[in-house]
C-alpha cells in the first residue's frame, strides 16, 4: 500500500484526534482574538494550504461576517511593501511551517501589533516560532507528496475557529460528527477505482465549484495535475460563464462540485447549459437529481451543512487522482518534480 492510501484512509483518524486534543487551545486562541477585536482577518498560505485558506475566506465571510484577505508574500519579501496589518489577525496555514515568505509575513504581522495565529503540522516550525498562538493539526507525518490528510486538516481546525467565534452549540455538535461522515464518505468511494479509468486518456479537465466549495475545486485541480499530470482548470460557476466555457464541446470532461446548499441551484443551472453542449459531465453531490444527470456521479452523504460540505467534496477528488494516477502510470508517493516541502520567498 502506498504512503498516499494510507493518508486517504487515516483522515477520519486524524480528525478525530484533532478535534479532541486542540478544542482547548482554539478555545483560548479565541478568547484572544476577541479580546483583540480584529478589524479583518489576513490569511497566509501556499498550495493546498494555499486552497484552505479559499475556504476560511468563506467561512469567516458567511459565518462570522468578517473582511478577510488573502495574503499576496511577494510583497512582504520581493517588493518590501507590506501592507498595514496592525489591526488583523493574521492566520498562517502551512503543513510544514517551513516556506520562507509565509515566515517573513507572519514575522512583519508581529511587528506591526497584528495578532497572528498558526494552523500547522510542524509545531516547533520556524512559521510556528513567529505566532502568537500554535494550533497542531495532529496529522501525523505525512510522507506522500500530494497533501490529503494535511488538507483536510486544516479545513477542520478553520471550521473549528469559526464555531468557536459564533459559539453555536448545534453546530460544534456537527463538527463532532465530521470523522464519521468523513470514514463513511471513504468508504462509498470505493467504487471510483472502476470509474476512473474512463479517463486515462483525458488531457484535459475542468473543475467547477462555488461558495464553500469554491476552494474544494481548486484543491482537486491540484490533486489531479499533480498526482494524474492532468490539465486540470479549476474555476467558480460564475467566472466560468464569463469566457471559459467557450472550450466546451462534445465530450469535454466537466467535474462539477454541486452538494446542497445556497449554490445549488446556480450548478443545477450550468449542468443543464453543459448538457445543451453534450459535455462529459463529472459530479459530486449529495443530490440525486444532479448525480442522475451525470456520466460519472461521485455521491457524498447527505445531512451535512452546506458550510462543512467541502470536508467530504474534497474525499472522491482525491480518490480520482489517485485512482487517475495509477491508471496512467504515474508514481503515487512521489510526483516528479515535486518536493514534500517547497520553500519560496
Amino acid at each position: 500500500m502506498s504512503y498516499l492510501d494510507r493518508e486517504i484512509a487515516d483522515q477520519p483518524a486524524v480528525l478525530e484526534r484533532l478535534f479532541s486534543r486542540e478544542s482547548r487551545q482554539i478555545d483560548r486562541a479565541v478568547q484572544e482574538i476577541r479580546a483583540f477585536r480584529p478589524q479583518a482577518v489576513f490569511l497566509v498560505a501556499r498550495g493546498s494550504s494555499d486552497n484552505a485558506g479559499l475556504y476560511g475566506k468563506y467561512l469567516f465571510g458567511a459565518r462570522n461576517r468578517l473582511v478577510v484577505a488573502l495574503a499576496t508574500p511577494s510583497l512582504f519579501t520581493l517588493y518590501r511593501r507590506p501592507p498595514d496589518l496592525s489591526g488583523c489577525l493574521v492566520l498562517a496555514i502551512s503543513q510544514s511551517g517551513r516556506s520562507d515568505d509565509l515566515v517573513g509575513v507572519v514575522a512583519e504581522g508581529r511587528r506591526q501589533g497584528a495578532y497572528c495565529l498558526v494552523l500547522t503540522n510542524e509545531p516547533r516550525s520556524p512559521l510556528a516560532r513567529e505566532a502568537s498562538r500554535v494550533i497542531d493539526m495532529r496529522a501525523g507525518r505525512e510522507r506522500s507528496v500530494a497533501a490529503t490528510k494535511t488538507y483536510t486538516a486544516e479545513l477542520m481546525a478553520l471550521a473549528m475557529l469559526s464555531v468557536g467565534l459564533d459559539g453555536r452549540a448545534r453546530d460544534r455538535e456537527a463538527l463532532a460528527r465530521m470523522p464519521e461522515a468523513v470514514a463513511g464518505t471513504l468508504e462509498a468511494g470505493a467504487r471510483i477505482e472502476e470509474l476512473a479509468g474512463r479517463y486515462r486518456y483525458a488531457e484535459r479537465l475542468a473543475v467547477i465549484g462555488r461558495g464553500y466549495n469554491y476552494a474544494t475545486a481548486f484543491e482537486v485541480s491540484l490533486k489531479l495535475k499533480e498526482l494524474a499530470y492532468l490539465t486540470a482548470e479549476p474555476s467558480s460557476s460564475a467566472d466560468f460563464r464569463h469566457g471559459p466555457i467557450a472550450v466546451v464541446q462534445e465530450g469535454f470532461p466537466v467535474l462539477l462540485i454541486a452538494p446542497r446548499g445556497r449554490t445549488l441551484d446556480d450548478m443545477r443551472d450550468l449542468a443543464r447549459a453543459l448538457d445543451q453542449r453534450r459535455a462529459e459531465i463529472l459530479a459530486i453531490s449529495d443530490v440525486s437529481a444532479l448525480l442522475r444527470t451525470a456520466r460519472t456521479a461521485l455521491a457524498i452523504p447527505p445531512g451535512t451543512p452546506e458550510w462543512l460540505s467541502p470536508l467530504l467534496a474534497v474525499l472522491p477528488g482525491q480518490l480520482l487522482a489517485r485512482h487517475l494516477a495509477a491508471a496512467r502510470g504515474c508514481p503515487l508517493d512521489r510526483p516528479r518534480g515535486l518536493a514534500k516541502v517547497t520553500r519560496t520567498r
